[in-house]
């Protein structure tokens, strides 16, 4: 989901203003299931334990692949995965792992699956700590971007690197530093919307400039 998703962004251009008159960025601006995510979801902040655990596992699963196929099989995603809810998800068993490498509706990878697993026991022992939350969001940065075009985005930043440094020393797997910084992107750690988007500055954040 970096800067919407990374494999789905183009080389260049600003947002593509579409039939409503709204500015959106090209990957968000033909697919009506991107266009959706990207209205109503994406960059808003996620602050509660569930969903970031979902979201953590979910950019572990696009890693080669599109995010419109995640996104087209989150519901599968979801039904296999008990809601991500980490402590149920946390009792998966090899055979559990088995179970799902058989199910047609998610990405059958056992690295990936055995992952999400290990990241359930992950967030349950940062509650410890605070909790998943507190962890991830410690490493909000003091600046946001301010694209005018894609290749303004960068991929991956010094906050998105120590993340995940910092989350692969817990446990964590599937969180490098590129997709670390797309899910900060997409939970609204950072305003990687373009400055001509309709929803530059949606996640009450990142306070916007005056012209």
């Amino acid at each position: 989901m970096s800067g919407g998703p990374a494999s789905d962004r183009p080389a260049h251009g600003g947002a593509v203003v579409g039939g409503d008159g709204l500015a959106r960025p090209a990957w968000a601006s033909t697919d009506p299931l991107l266009r959706d995510y990207y209205d109503n979801e994406w960059g808003l902040p996620v602050t509660d334990e569930q969903g970031l655990y979902e979201r953590i596992c979910l950019e572990g699963f696009q890693a080669g692949l599109s995010w419109a196929t995640i996104l087209r099989k989150r519901p599968a995603f979801r039904a296999a995965f008990a809601g991500f809810n980490p402590d149920a998800v946390a009792l998966f068993t090899e055979a559990d792992v088995d179970r799902l490498l058989q199910d047609p509706g998610i990405v059958r990878n056992r690295l990936k699956i055995r992952s999400a697993v290990a990241n359930a026991h992950a967030t349950l022992a940062l509650r410890q700590e605070g909790g998943l939350v507190e962890f991830v969001w410690q490493f909000k940065p003091t600046d946001t971007p301010r694209p005018a075009v894609h290749t303004d985005i960068p991929t991956q930043s010094p906050e998105s690197v120590a993340l995940s440094k910092a989350l692969r020393k817990k446990g964590f797997s599937f969180v490098g530093p590129t997709t670390m910084f797309a899910l900060m992107e997409a939970i609204g750690m950072v305003d990687t919307h373009l400055l001509d988007s309709h929803r530059r500055g949606s996640s009450g954040i990142w306070p916007q400039p005056h012209a």
